[in-house]
């Protein structure tokens, strides 16, 4: 992946964890979760599961379990999740774009000078 892509997926990804955070699914978050994920680890590498604890991310602070969660709950917990996530993609976009850091997922871009 060039950085050029890697910039414009994360700016993407970035676009639409605000918008869920607005508009919260269910749906579309389990899958904006999925290639957010997927993004950050061709980028930056596989998280264990230390970092991903440490991180927090995913892991909402009021937990539902052993029932379905109402309308209003799905709604905060993809509001709070998408709001961690979205600043997890914001680090990793700053990295990259502002801080020119190397990525492990990087190839050559072919119109680069």
């Amino acid at each position: 992946m060039t950085r050029a892509e890697l910039v414009a997926r994360t700016s993407q990804l970035i676009d639409e964890g605000v918008r869920l955070q607005a508009n919260p699914s269910l749906d579309a978050f389990r899958t904006w979760l999925q290639l957010s994920d997927d993004l950050l680890s061709v980028a930056w590498g596989s998280m264990d599961r230390y970092h991903l604890s440490w991180l927090q991310v995913g892991r909402p602070t009021s937990i539902v379990r052993g029932r379905p969660m109402t309308g209003d709950e799905a709604a905060a917990y993809v509001r709070e999740v998408a709001a961690a996530k979205t600043a997890v993609l914001r680090m990793s976009l700053d990295a990259v774009d502002r801080l020119a850091m190397p990525f492990i997922g990087e190839t050559l871009d072919a119109d680069a000078p």
